[in-house]
């Protein structure tokens, strides 16, 4: 009710998105036998915010705080409700008309009912569900037990019988002095007695360990397993139990029995001796039992009765009470008048929604029949008002993504205009698959053509975050078919879609899986439209797609950075604010286009030019060594010049946004508010009512120490995020990069890679292969071994062939755990041992062991990896034999990532080497 909200209808986003709708302050006069309708008009509308009036009272203190406790009650019921038909699986029933009007005091007498009588049924099955269960212990009691006296009684029968066997064949005359002998006294005979129960299995063996320990040993137990797990009858759980049956004598340990059955929870039953009372008890407890199951069953069926009844109205009774609650919290919001007949409250509203507001007004006081109609008026204020933007069914999944970061100041450019392009497109960028693409476009094509219905219904958390983004999605297949058929993959396969390859074979050797371009010639002219489809499976693949789109991302990234700065200078002309213009968007510009858009330009003159400069080492030693002679890295004329003046700029400009925009709006406060200590009062009383609602927000006190350190903060963040921006622009390349090398996956590496199956047959795999990897640059290590064909152990590879064309040639296999005809151990051991890669001061090249071989120190395969290992294959520079025992210490020390520092100190050392 108290928030301003986009509404929804329509497909296409409106004109007006670019900026927030204009507000106003308006105040609202209600008398009190209307107030309750006009509040729900005015929430329906969904184009008012009202502002507390009442902030100083508490929440007890305000009118309607009896209403809100009655409300609250009311959703406590309902809540019961949904948790019981939860627990029976009932669902509540859609509603498909929303506009029924239902009283809220027979919903309050209707909920209570219901309540009551649930909560008797409830009560009734617990005591027939307790009884259940304790009948069924007992059961198993009668059986357990009875089956242990039947056994003990057959084997004193059959012992008795034994011993009278025996005295049949002795002597009569010393039967008379035997039997004397024998007799005893009954005065002196011990009665024993016993009880029955069940004690938890896990508890067993203590349990007879304590009773053992508390009676000295003078009792005599017996237990018996129940296979099957039975239903505990105090705390309702399943639980695995023991039948007991203890032998004692005397009722001191009697007492002790029962206390340490009761610490156990130990449930006890009665048990009689005689044979024919267990089978009487026996039958009466199984008709018992019979007995209760039908009870059971019956009430458990009125139960669903009663909860599918519930079920029926539990949408339009949960609907009701929450806007009744939402009604009462906005009433409380609005102050008395000094008569107690009116109800003054305040709000935001849009500029164009005036008229319906007073609209509602007067539709509220006629529906309520009220004598006075209500008052509608605007008011003066100084007041910052809220940000509110126009959203449609297409446009408010965008602008929700855009909030989650932060919502703009009032009448700020809106970002989500670019974001409904920016956004997806990005996404297909890394996504590019048509095949993938034409998958999502199916899927969210059938919730946008079904959307009224489902709608109406209830989704599952993943359902309805994807049918809530169904626009997007659709957005992101779009772009996602428009890239795949730039990159020409159709399930990373290429396609000869616009028209045949501009190239063809020299000979037939080139059709092989090992062939590069080296074999082809171009006979027709260029592809068309996207990648030419000769380059898949190439042995040049990886380096010329791994470059372009690297240096698109980067391309990409640094025009969407300017674009954000554009836009704050939209801002700063729309507010006529010349300090922002040139003490905020003018340094932004220099510093970042004299670094990263210089970076973007020589990216583009590369292109163009096709010069083999190396960029890192042209903006690396931009900082650190700015004097020195660029060599056959410069790529125009006078780029050294060009160079020194973007870096003096790039320094400049940052004291230039930090220094002096502080100083500029203390003086500029301090020329404000000179001479205004006694200020003219206007003349009417409107001017002075609003100075009292506003007046105070125009004369805070001006904190310079505050503004110097926010404009600090905001120096330092804009200078750190222009770097770490562009290196997150990156990660549109890294994720591709990962994608295409997965797709390549042998066949026979799928079944054991079940992550590689998963990104080749599914399209979310790209969302499963950004969450898997913690790092933003994290690719596997199978871009090494893919150009190769490596089985998965490792082998060793000679140097080329003296064919002279620098291709690899493979060795016989053998195994990883004997490389060389030396145990692993050794060889390991001998490798680290010999030397480190690290940098030397001279440029003289360093010459290798004799046998080829360079080794990697330990230290540097320890250091905790963190992001992409990307060791570029070259033929001129690399060895096979040094790529080879790089390869194989990355496998033996498990280590599947580098860190970006560490790559370029191997890389570089690498090329410093050789």
């Amino acid at each position: 009710m108290a928030e301003i909200r986009g509404g929804g209808g329509g497909c296409c986003p409106p004109m007006d998105l670019m900026r927030s709708e204009p507000m106003q302050l308006v105040q609202v006069i209600v008398p009190m036998e209307s107030a309750h309708l006009t509040v729900s008009y005015l929430g329906d509308l969904g184009l008012v915010q009202f502002k507390d009036l009442n902030s100083e009272k508490s929440p007890f203190q305000r009118t309607y705080a009896a209403q809100i406790k009655r409300c609250g009650e009311m959703a406590r019921k309902i809540r019961f409700f949904k948790d019981q038909m939860s627990k029976a699986g009932v669902s509540p029933k859609v509603i498909l008309d929303k506009d029924v009007d239902i009283d809220l005091d027979d919903v309050e007498v209707k909920l209570g009912e219901l309540e009551a009588e649930l909560v008797e049924i409830n009560a009734n099955n617990d005591k027939l569900q307790r009884s259940y269960n304790e009948l069924v212990e007992y059961k198993l009691v009668l059986e357990k037990a009875g089956e242990f006296f039947a056994s003990a009684h057959r084997s004193a029968t059959a012992q008795q019988s034994e011993i009278e066997s025996q005295q049949v064949g002795e002597d009569v005359l010393e039967t008379p002095l035997l039997q004397e002998e024998k007799s005893v006294d009954p005065t002196k005979q011990v009665k024993l007695g016993f009880l029955t129960g069940l004690v938890p299995r896990e508890k067993s063996m203590v349990f007879e360990r304590i009773l053992f320990r508390a009676t000295r040993g003078n009792i005599f137990i017996r237990q018996s397993v129940i296979e099957e797990s039975v239903v505990d009858p105090n705390s309702g759980e399943k639980a695995e139990k023991n039948v007991f049956v203890v032998f004692y004598s005397g009722e001191r340990a009697k007492s002790k029995i029962l206390k340490i059955c009761e610490a156990f929870g130990a449930n006890r039953y009665p048990f009689s001796e005689e044979l024919g009372r267990q089978a009487q008890m026996m039958t009466e407890v199984s008709g018992r039992l019979a007995e209760l199951k039908t009870t059971i069953s019956a009430g458990l069926d009125h139960r669903k009765i009663l909860l599918e009844t519930i079920g029926d109205k539990f949408e339009q009774w949960n609907l009701k009470v929450r806007k009744e609650k939402a009604i009462y919290h906005t009433l409380n919001m609005l102050s008395l008048d000094v008569t107690k007949k009116c109800l003054v409250g305040e709000g935001w509203s849009p500029l164009f929604a005036a008229p319906e507001i007073q609209e509602a007004l007067q539709r509220a006081a006629v529906d309520s029949n009220s004598q006075v109609g209500s008052i509608f008026q605007v008011l003066r204020t100084k007041e910052m008002p809220p940000t509110f933007f126009r959203t449609n069914k297409f446009t408010t999944a965008f602008q929700e993504i855009v909030d989650a970061y932060g919502v703009a100041k009032y009448q700020e450019a809106n970002p989500t205009v670019f974001t409904i392009v920016t956004f997806p497109f990005l996404f297909a960028v890394m996504f590019g698959d048509w095949g993938h693409g034409i998958c999502l476009l199916l899927a969210t094509m059938y919730l946008i053509l079904r959307e009224k219905k489902l709608s109406s219904q209830k989704l599952g958390d993943i359902m309805e975050m994807a049918f809530g983004g169904r626009y997007v999605i659709f957005m992101m297949s779009l772009f996602s078919i428009y890239t795949g058929l730039i990159y020409n993959e159709f399930f990373s396969i290429p396609y000869p879609l616009f028209a045949p390859s501009a190239y063809e074979c020299r000979d037939a050797s080139c059709r092989h899986v090992e062939a590069t371009t080296i074999g082809l010639i171009k006979t027709r002219d260029t592809y068309p439209f996207g990648v030419d489809p000769v380059w898949h499976g190439t042995r040049s693949e990886l380096p010329f797609l791994n470059s372009l789109k690297m240096k698109m991302s980067i391309l990409l990234g640094v025009a969407q950075m300017n674009l954000g700065i554009i836009m704050s200078f939209c801002n700063a002309k729309f507010f006529k604010s010349a300090v922002n213009v040139w003490f905020q968007f003018v340094p932004q510009m220099i510093f970042l286009n004299c670094l990263f858009g210089y970076l973007s330009v020589l990216i583009i003159i590369k292109w163009c030019t096709g010069s083999q400069a190396d960029l890192y080492h042209v903006m690396i030693y931009m900082f650190l060594s700015p004097m020195d002679d660029l060599g056959e890295n410069q790529l125009f004329p006078n780029q050294k010049t060009v160079q020194l003046t973007f870096l003096f700029l790039a320094l400049v400009s940052v004291p230039w946004m930090l220094l002096p925009k502080p100083f500029i709006l203390k003086k500029q406060h301090e020329a404000r508010h000179q001479g205004q200590s006694y200020a003219q009062l206007d003349e009417t009383d409107e001017s002075l009512q609003v100075e009292i609602t506003g007046g105070s927000h125009g004369h805070e006190e001006f904190e310079f120490s505050e503004i110097f350190v926010h404009q600090l903060i905001h120096t330092i963040e804009f200078v750190l995020g222009a770097v770490s921006n562009t290196a997150s622009y990156l990660r549109l390349w890294a994720l591709r990069y990962k994608l295409l090398l997965l797709a390549k996956t042998p066949p026979e590496h799928v079944i054991t890679n079940p992550y590689a199956l998963l990104v080749q047959s599914c399209p979310l795999g790209v969302v499963v292969s950004l969450l898997r990897e913690g790092s933003p640059y994290g690719v596997g290590f199978q871009q090494y071994i893919h150009p190769y064909r490596w089985d998965p152990r490792l082998h060793l590879c000679n140097r080329g062939s003296a064919s002279g064309d620098g291709d690899v040639e493979r060795v016989p296999s053998r195994p990883a755990s004997s490389l060389g005809g030396v145990s692993e151990q050794v060889l390991r051991r001998r490798w680290l041992q010999v030397c480190s890669l690290h940098f030397h001061s001279s440029r003289k090249r360093r010459r290798v062991s004799d046998d080829g071989s360079f080794l990697l120190s330990r230290e540097l395969l320890q250091m905790p990896s963190s992001a992409c290992a990307y060791i570029r294959y070259e033929k001129e520079l690399v060895s096979s034999r040094l790529l080879s025992i790089i390869l194989f210490l990355l496998l033996k020390e498990k280590l599947w990532m580098f860190s970006t520092s560490h790559v370029l100190l191997l890389y570089l050392s690498v090329k410093k080497l050789n």
